[in-house]
């Protein structure tokens, strides 16, 4: 019998370092991110969580090493609306309502087959809130409709750096949720954290980052 030829990784890091004022911040790193898995980034304050993420989405460029989204070279334009990025800035327009922020990012990148925006906002908590201009919300608030951003774009690999921020209990437990479902669909996700995630999926893969 033939053997299985290894499914082609969503993402992979091969030998990927950063320095930052010639003083390296991390690496080399390897690691590889399959469809189905949740890969935690974990380190102290400074370890190069952050940093790590902006290269992943094209804000930086590593020293050394290479990228691979699928098996070739990773650039935005290839995996365009296959990756979304949940980071510090939300990338919400305070004068718009959540109604039209979200109507706004799905008109650049698409939409979940059945998906609506009503009830995007409602799962995460913003049944009421949908014509409110986003420079009214809480921040906590704020980053609920940086969530339903995630429910509507049609995205295989979510990339969220610290998606607990500014969240009370239930908002934690809500995008732990959130990456269960996406995962159990066969959606991949890299999360920085600093302990928050509670998967029942699985264990997932860790990348431990040191100062």
């Amino acid at each position: 019998m033939t053997p299985a030829t290894p499914a082609t990784p969503l993402l992979e890091a091969r030998a990927l370092s950063f320095h930052r004022q010639d003083e390296p911040v991390f690496g080399p790193l390897d690691f590889r991110l399959d469809a189905g898995e949740l890969t935690l980034i974990e380190g102290d304050n400074g370890s190069g969580k952050t940093t790590l993420m902006r290269i992943l989405t094209g804000l930086l460029r590593p020293e050394e090493g290479e990228l691979l989204w699928r098996g070739e070279p990773l650039s935005w334009d290839r995996c365009s609306g296959e990756v979304v990025f949940l980071g510090h800035q939300l990338g919400l327009k305070s004068e718009l309502s959540p109604r039209e922020n979200l109507r706004f990012a799905i008109g650049l990148h698409g939409s979940r087959e059945h998906s609506q925006v009503d009830d995007a906002l409602a799962r995460v908590g913003l049944a009421g809130f949908e014509n409110e201009p986003v420079r009214k919300l809480s921040a906590g608030q704020k980053k609920r409709v940086a969530l339903a951003r995630l429910l509507l774009i049609p995205a295989a690999l979510w990339l969220l750096d610290e998606p607990y921020a500014n969240l009370d209990r239930t908002g934690i437990e809500l995008v732990n949720g959130l990456l269960e479902a996406h995962i159990a669909h066969g959606g991949a996700a890299l999360v920085t954290s600093h302990g928050a995630v509670q998967f029942h999926g699985g264990e997932p893969q860790r990348i431990r980052l040191h100062d």
